[in-house]
């Protein structure tokens, strides 16, 4: 690491950390993006590919700004995570695909925050030194980094993650099926049906049991029930 006397000194070596860490990950992208078997996750890849080499081009036009050039430096922290994504492609043809794309989003999500950490940073350092432009440009890229990592989650909770916990291809459940169940309930309003599903989930509730819950009460709507309603009758039923 050069020795740095100054906030410049430290701003023009992070910006050449995330110069480095970009043009990693403008090569490990597409290798994710052939592993992944969710058409959704690998479009989600290939759209933040070409993010990213907006990203490299971004800092070159902050290093122009500032008049400076990138530092000859490597990202460790990258190549350490980008190895990680290497080993999880590696397992692609022993693990079930459903879990290999819980694994890749992992993995991807670890350089998400590494970059909006590093992003994050430098938007500040530019603007404590009164960078005004170059703070607005990188503060473009972060918000792009946070928006993929949204994403990301997103098909996690709603679709890959619960296909990954069967361990199949196909979900554990579906939003149709929660509907027969509360139908299935015995008379009307007794409530029977998603009483017994309560009590097995009265421990440790899942951010995937929840998304069956949120279902749950979409479908009460559109049978004419409200979800306010419906929580007594659990309640009911449980006794």
């Amino acid at each position: 690491m050069d020795k740095m006397k100054s906030l410049n000194d430290l701003f023009i070596h992070e910006l050449s950390d995330l110069y480095s860490a970009e043009k990693q990950l403008t090569k490990a992208l597409p290798k994710m993006a052939k592993a992944a078997t969710s058409p959704d996750l690998r479009a989600a890849f290939e759209e933040h590919l070409e993010q990213t080499q907006g990203h490299v081009a971004r800092l070159e036009q902050v290093f122009s700004t500032i008049g400076a050039t990138p530092k000859r430096m490597v990202c460790k922290a990258m190549e350490g995570l980008v190895e990680e994504g290497k080993e999880m492609i590696e397992k692609k043809k022993e693990a079930e695909p459903a879990t290999l794309d819980a694994g890749l989003i992992a993995a991807a999500q670890r350089v998400e925050h590494y970059e909006m950490a590093g992003y994050g940073t430098v938007v500040t350092f530019a603007q404590t030194l009164g960078h005004r432009e170059a703070a607005s440009i990188l503060k473009e890229t972060l918000n792009e980094e946070k928006t993929t990592d949204k994403l990301l989650s997103k098909l996690a909770v709603s679709s890959i993650n619960p296909r990954a916990r069967k361990g199949e291809g196909e979900p554990r459940w579906r939003p149709e099926e929660t509907g027969k169940s509360s139908r299935s309930g015995g008379t009307r309003g007794s409530g029977k049906g998603t009483a017994s599903a309560g009590r097995r989930r009265t421990s440790g509730k899942s951010t995937i049991d929840s998304n069956v819950d949120n279902y749950r009460g979409e479908n009460a709507k559109e049978m004419g029930t409200s979800s306010r309603a419906a929580a007594p009758n659990e309640r009911r039923g449980g006794r």
